[in-house]
Parts: structure tokens; sequence; C-alpha cells
């Protein structure tokens, strides 16, 4: 099966950071991972310090890492969750947002000196 990784762009409420974050590591992470297919997932926050003057609109990145035979089997095991008791939504996480499946075009290149 090929592996993908699912991104995830998003942001919290202004005002509700902190319980945006509760939400999203200690419920919807565990819940995202129970999909069948998604293997791990990883979340960042973007740092104060960003390369150019462009405007920045998401405040937090999910990546999730896939092995599924279609992106869409991701997709329907997560739509139908949402809502539900089996993945509840919280009113931290502002409405929009955005998300889309990668496919590896290369191994991964590391440094030499790398660990």
């Amino acid at each position: 099966m090929p592996k993908f990784t699912y991104v995830v762009l998003t942001n919290a409420v202004p005002g509700k950071e902190q319980e945006f974050d509760q939400w999203y590591s200690g419920q919807h992470v565990p819940d995202v991972l129970r999909v069948p297919g998604v293997l791990s997932a990883q979340r960042f926050r973007r740092t104060a310090q960003q390369r150019g003057t462009a405007p920045q609109p998401w405040q937090y990145l999910a990546l999730y890492e896939c092995d599924a035979r279609d992106p869409q089997v991701i997709t329907d095991g997560i739509q139908a969750r949402i809502g539900t008791p089996e993945m509840p939504m919280s009113d931290s996480l502002a409405d929009v947002r955005y998300a889309c499946y990668f496919e590896p075009i290369t191994d991964v290149i590391r440094r030499q000196d790398a660990r």
C-alpha cells in the first residue's frame, strides 16, 4: 500500500488557544489515530521568526503519516467520525482550515553528518 502524508493547517479561535491545544493533542489526535490507515501524528506551532514578510495565515500544522490504498479511505474514515462520540469537535477550532494529502516522490535525504 502506498504511504502518504495528510497535512492539516489550523488556527484556534482567538482567546481559546489553550483549550484548542489541549483538545487537539489530548482528544483529536488520538481520535484520528484510531482511523484505519493513520499510523502516526505530529503537531507543530509556527515560530515567531519567519523567512520573508508574506502573511502567515496558519498558526498550527499537523502531519499524519498514512498507509492506505487511497487517501479517500482516510477521508471517509475521518468524515464518518467527525462530530460523533468517536471524534468530538471543539468550538476552540477556527472554522477555516486547510487539509490535503501528499505522497513522497523521493526517500528522505539527510546530510551525512546528521543524526
